[in-house]
C-alpha cells in the first residue's frame, strides 16, 4: 500500500507536531511540518499539500490569517487545531473556510480519522481500488466477493465491508468505536457488534482462529490488520 496524501501540520508546539505526525504517518500519509504562519505559507507554495492541519494560535501570522490567505489561493482542505474551545472561535474558523475543527487536548487517533474523513469528503484521496489483494486473500468490491486460495468466502455484507476496510488500512489500530463509525457510519452503536463480526471473520480467514495472525487484537485499543502482501 502506498502513501494516501501529503498533509501539512502547522503548530508551534514541537511535541504536538511530533505526536500528530506520528499518527498521520501510521495512517499512511506523507507529512511536512511548519512551526509558524510564514513557514506554513511557504510550505503550501513549495509542497502543494492535499490537506492542512492548522493551529489557530501561531506566532507572527496566526492561523485565522493563514486560512484567509489560503482560501484566496484555492480550496485545499483545512482542519483547525487549537486550544480555544468557545463557539465563537469555532465559528470564526469555519466561516473563513476551515473544513473541520479539533480542540486541544485531543485524541491523536481521532484527529487522524478526521483527516481521513475530510480527505474522502473532499475527494483529495482517490478511493481504494475495487480489487484488493493480500497474500491468498482477494476482495473484489465490484462483485462484492471475497476469495481465499481461489475459493469463495461466505461473508455477510457487513463482514465484507469490515474486512475490506481493514485490508485497505494495514498496520493501523482501530478501536471498536472507530470501526463502527468508519465502516458503517454509526456514530452511536453497540461496540460488541464489531467483536462478533471480528470473531466470525477470523473463523473464515485465519488458519487458526484461536491464534489469529492477520486480524489481530491490539490490547487496550481494538484491532489491526497485519498484511501478508
Amino acid at each position: 500500500m502506498g502513501v494516501l496524501a501529503l498533509v501539512l501540520v502547522v503548530d508551534d508546539d514541537h511535541t504536538v507536531r511530533e505526536v500528530v505526525v506520528s499518527y498521520l504517518r501510521a495512517h499512511r500519509h506523507e507529512v511536512v511540518e511548519a512551526a509558524d504562519g510564514e513557514e506554513a505559507l511557504r510550505c503550501v507554495k513549495d509542497s502543494a499539500p492535499d490537506l492542512i492541519v492548522l493551529d489557530l494560535m501561531l506566532p507572527g501570522i496566526d492561523g485565522l490569517e493563514v486560512c484567509r490567505r489560503l482560501r484566496l489561493q484555492g480550496e485545499v482542505p483545512i482542519i483547525m487545531l487549537t486550544a480555544l474551545g468557545s463557539e465563537t472561535d469555532r465559528v470564526a474558523g469555519l466561516e473563513i473556510g476551515a473544513d473541520d475543527y479539533v480542540t486541544k487536548p485531543f485524541s491523536p487517533r481521532e484527529l487522524a480519522l478526521r483527516v481521513d474523513s475530510v480527505l474522502r469528503r473532499t475527494d483529495a484521496v482517490p478511493a481504494s481500488p475495487p480489487v484488493l489483494t493480500d497474500g491468498d486473500l482477494v476482495l473484489d468490491s465490484t462483485r462484492h466477493e471475497a476469495r481465499r486460495d481461489g475459493a469463495p468466502l461466505a461473508l455477510t455484507g457487513r463482514e465484507f465491508d469490515l474486512l475490506r476496510f481493514l485490508v485497505a488500512h494495514p498496520g493501523v489500530a482501530y478501536s471498536r468505536d472507530d470501526l463502527l463509525q468508519q465502516v458503517w457510519g454509526w456514530s452511536v452503536g453497540d461496540s460488541s457488534t464489531v467483536t462478533v463480526h471480528v470473531r466470525r471473520l477470523r473463523e473464515k480467514i485465519e488458519s487458526d482462529p484461536k491464534r489469529p495472525s492477520r486480524l489481530v487484537t491490539v490490547w487496550g485499543v481494538g484491532y489491526r490488520w497485519e498484511g501478508l502482501a
